[in-house]
């Protein structure tokens, strides 16, 4: 099992934040997203933001080796279990960050269109301060982070295929994130963040 090259460390206050290109090579990726995009039962839920309902702009789907749901903008999921290239994901991914995770939440970006507004990870469920592992397949998008308090704090990064995106510490108490949607070309994107949900 080859482990990434280098890990990059983002260089923010009040954050632990580090990125690994190349996790998975493009040979690996090109047939995880396929596996992923075909043997998924992917979902749109309609979500509610400032008393406003329409569809998520992007398909999920939750997966996990308990029965725990997690609930975030209205929306409650129910996991499937994981399914085998979904475990070898998550074991290569224990194995780097050094953590167990029992969640993991997919997103499927079809599109520049899919998107995911401004938010933090911190919903209850997923405890103080939570670890989110993030692997992406398929096309490259832009992920923006912004502080909650120093509005001048920003920074983005590209998310390419096969990559890791590790948050964790107290990164979700003082930032939100995002992924903004583009009018360039971009390929589809499977993103899959694994967490831990023990409630």
């Amino acid at each position: 099992m080859l482990f990434p090259s280098k890990e990059i460390k983002l260089n923010l206050p009040d954050a632990d934040i580090s990125y690994f290109p190349n996790v998975f090579n493009t040979k690996e990726s090109s047939i995880l997203f396929n596996t992923l995009l075909k043997n998924t039962d992917w979902q749109q839920d309609n979500i509610t933001v400032f008393g406003k309902t329409h569809l998520q702009p992007r398909l999920t789907a939750l997966f996990a080796e308990n029965s725990n749901t997690y609930s975030y903008s209205n929306i409650t999921m129910h996991p499937k279990p994981f399914s085998k290239a979904l475990l070898d994901i998550k074991l290569k991914v224990e194995n780097i960050t050094n953590s167990s995770f029992t969640t993991c939440l997919a997103n499927y970006y079809r599109d520049g269109n899919d998107s995911n507004g401004w938010h933090a990870d911190n919903e209850k469920e997923l405890g103080t301060n939570p670890i989110i592992a993030s692997v992406s397949f398929g096309g490259v998008r832009r992920f923006n982070l912004k502080h909650r308090f120093e509005k001048t704090l920003t920074s983005k990064l590209e998310l390419e295929n096969g990559s890791l995106l590790l948050m964790q510490g107290k990164t979700q108490h003082f930032w939100l994130h995002q992924i903004p949607k583009t009018k360039k070309k971009v390929a589809p994107r499977i993103n899959l963040t694994f967490r831990i949900i023990k409630h």
